[in-house]
């Protein structure tokens, strides 16, 4: 078999532009920096220029590239491009020496790029201003995608981005809300920006100051988890209102943001009847209410830093904690109002299988996905239906129409891909003398770019103690995850590097 032939061109090219936007949005940050006189304005400006010197070289040496890309130089794109992104987006935290050390410094930039939210750092009040805002704007552009970002400026270059979007979001679920792809990144980061600000002026509304209001909104939107303050959001604990806004925020982000689109469209009915928003919103209500009704009944509140009882009573305190850390899990946002692992074991392990859930296709959480949940029980409960009519066809049905087989197996693939690369992540975790708890909450964890994990590494604690090789190690969960298995593993096959 003959070897593969890429235009390598167009992948640099494209890498370039990619830096471009890293080092733009380091700029900002280097704004930020100069606004609060936090000391690292020249330091921060050192970085965004290294990083806009070196984009521009590469787009400027792969000028005169082919304009076609096939799918796997976007596979190949997409892939490196979070590699490069992570590695450039390390030097922030270098050269301010916020962060001295590479592997530290990669696994906090992998962590905010992929929306992961876990944190190496013991002491995060004490970082400058333009550090915290590099933090949260890692989140914010991993969130959405920066490969859809990119996208929407792709016909400027004469190249299709149809590609890039498909490696982007492999998963099922995949409506278009124009025929072109660009003009669908475009509407897909109005919506995502306009979130953005309105949360940002409601949370200094409630009370935050604006510099962690907008951190907070950046965090909140991408799914990532990322504070400003060392206790998370149970730093306002006594201002029911802001948690309050956050919850609402988490829950439109963890909707596919196509959703978002009909709504502001006035097309309210295509929310009503979408399958996966009717199942995404009965699980929030469900495992709420048995969150909060343990919460209620069962946990020592004196021990998970629960405010208590607030102005309504224990019982909203009960609610409002079950309904934030349930949208905080499956929304793989990772926020943290309580160390739920105090509450009771049967939360624990509650929480625990939460991990493995995620919000909506479409949408910047993690995770397996709803939709793919959906199309699980459905097929599950149909193979007791043809067991006992083998002559039957009985396709499942998603939004009122038939999926094709290939679908279904491609989530039940999925799936499969999914509990193995948690099973191995488990075991490679553990090969660093970590305990079993720690090591099935750190796989599940960095898989589900969900954050707080358990044992060890629960919603109190950080990922400081973790072995450099365990940063490594997570930071590669952390990726596969994010890129929803697929993309990355189809790299590490020989076939994928061959013409045929």
């Amino acid at each position: 078999m003959s070897r593969l032939h890429l235009n390598y061109k167009i992948i640099f090219h494209f890498l370039g532009l990619l830096l471009l936007f890293n080092g733009g949005f380091m700029m900002i940050a280097t704004l930020i920096s100069l606004i609060y006189k936090d000391g690292v304005t020249l330091d921060l400006l050192l970085a965004g220029s290294v990083t806009l010197l070196i984009g521009t070289f590469v787009m400027i040496a792969t000028r005169n590239h082919q304009k076609e890309m096939n799918k796997r130089e976007g596979y190949i794109v997409v892939a490196f491009g979070w590699i490069v992104m992570s590695l450039t987006g390390t030097l922030p935290y270098l050269v301010t020496e916020a962060i001295p050390t590479f592997t530290e410094a990669f696994f906090e930039t992998m962590s905010g790029y992929t929306t992961t939210g876990a944190s190496i750092l013991n002491d995060i009040e004490v970082l400058p201003e333009g550090v915290l805002f590099w933090r949260s704007t890692t989140h914010w552009i991993g969130g959405m995608g920066i490969i859809v970002l990119a996208i929407a400026i792709l016909p400027l270059l004469g190249v299709g981005g149809m590609q890039l979007f498909a490696a982007e979001a492999p998963g099922p679920g995949g409506d278009k809300l124009h025929p072109r792809i660009t003009d669908t990144a475009k509407r897909l980061w109005l919506i995502y920006f306009g979130y953005t600000a309105a949360e940002t002026i409601l949370l200094q509304i409630a009370g935050m100051s604006f510099f962690d209001a907008i951190n907070h909104a950046l965090s909140t939107l991408s799914t990532g988890g990322f504070s400003t303050k060392n206790a998370s959001i149970a730093h306002w604990n006594d201002n029911p209102v802001i948690q309050y806004i956050i919850i609402v925020f988490m829950f439109l982000a963890g909707t596919n943001f196509v959703l978002s689109y009909f709504l502001f469209k006035g097309k309210v009915s295509k929310i009503i009847e979408d399958d996966e928003f009717k199942l995404y919103f009965r699980f929030i209500v469900v495992f709420t209410i048995i969150a909060a009704a343990v919460i209620y009944f069962r946990a020592d509140v004196s021990k998970s830093s629960v405010a208590h009882p607030m102005v309504l009573g224990e019982w909203e305190s009960s609610l409002r904690h079950g309904l934030f850390q349930v949208l905080a899990i499956i929304t793989t946002t990772g926020f943290v109002s309580a160390d739920y692992t105090m509450w009771t074991p049967f939360l624990t392990v509650f929480f625990f299988g939460l991990m493995f859930l995620g919000g909506s296709a479409g949408s910047t959480a993690g995770g397996i996905k709803v939709v793919r949940h959906l199309i699980l029980i459905k097929n599950g409960f149909l193979e007791f239906k043809r067991a006992l009519h083998p002559n039957a066809i009985l396709p499942v049905r998603y939004n009122k129409k038939s999926i094709s087989g290939d679908i279904v197996f491609n989530v039940l693939g999925f799936f499969i891909l999914y509990m193995l690369s948690f099973i191995i992540g488990s075991l490679g975790f553990s090969m660093f003398q970590l305990d079993f708890e720690s090591s099935i909450g750190l796989s599940a964890s960095s898989l589900g770019n969900v954050g707080p994990a358990l044992g060890d590494f629960g919603p109190v604690n950080n990922y400081a103690a973790l072995p450099p090789l365990g940063k490594w190690w997570a930071s590669f969960l952390m990726l596969l995850g994010r890129l929803e298995l697929f993309t990355v593993l189809i790299l590490l096959t020989p076939f994928f590097w061959r013409n045929r």
